[in-house]
């Protein structure tokens, strides 16, 4: 399994422009609310603990919090939520997974149409691009001070990594990505935790199988398409197989 080539959309980046905090506090809230479908106590739903511990990190108000909540628990009036998920080709024939939640599919699939004929790519059947990932759980640390960090430290951080049940390991600039079994995802992310590991971000993501390599002018332009997708209120995440 290759590395993570997973764009970081808006809402996992660690600065947020004011301009943008409005569009990542929508993020936020209906990520909360199609978890709260499942229940609305954390400790009895995993998926609704880690969307709560992603709003706390960039400061969604309480208030925000509490309604995203009942309206998933149906509590609150509000638009239906559902999850979406496209395949699509971008430019250089790479690989795309894009995942969503919409309270209008056509709507939104219209809109993710136009974006991506706008960048060089295009929408691609079901199932013609999925075969190309796999569905791993991701428990990714953040190393503090990565130059003070001895070889034998990381290595002793991965060798932990690996007893609470790791399948594989990627270190990018100062983060090191714990694959799991998506099953395992819980269990590793509370080990690591009890190992007094810092946890950056727990959560289950489409990984590809091989990246491939591209030209630095077919890499501006997919980042340029990631970029636009991620201004779309509906996309969650994005997937490539593109190697960065």
């Amino acid at each position: 399994m290759s590395g993570h080539s997973h764009f970081k959309t808006v809402m996992h980046r660690k600065t947020v422009e004011d301009q943008k905090r409005g569009k990542v506090f929508s993020k936020l809230a209906r990520m909360i609310s199609v978890a709260a479908k499942d229940g609305g106590d954390p400790e009895m739903n995993p998926k609704l603990r880690q969307a709560l511990e992603e709003a706390k990190k960039y400061n969604l108000p309480k208030s925000n919090v509490q309604r995203a909540i009942q309206r998933g628990t149906g509590k609150l009036p509000g638009a239906k939520l559902e999850e979406i998920l496209f395949e699509a080709y971008g430019p250089g024939n790479i690989a795309i997974i894009i995942e969503g939640i919409t309270d209008n599919k056509n709507r939104t699939l219209a809109e993710i149409k136009q974006v991506l004929q706008q960048h060089n790519g295009k929408l691609a059947g079901g199932g013609s691009v999925k075969w190309l990932f796999e569905r791993k759980g991701c428990v990714t640390l953040r190393i503090t001070n990565t130059y003070e960090y001895t070889n034998k430290e990381k290595e002793e951080l991965e060798l932990k990594a690996i007893e609470v049940g790791a399948e594989n390991l990627y270190w990018h600039q100062d983060l090191l990505d714990v694959y799991t079994k998506p099953e395992d995802l819980e269990s590793v992310k509370r080990a690591l935790e009890e190992k007094g590991i810092k946890i950056d971000s727990a959560s289950l993501d489409w990984v590809a199988k091989e990246e491939i390599e591209k030209g630095q002018k077919e890499k501006e332009v997919a980042q340029k398409l990631f970029e636009a997708l991620d201004e779309n209120e509906a996309v969650q995440e994005i997937y490539s197989n593109l190697k960065v």
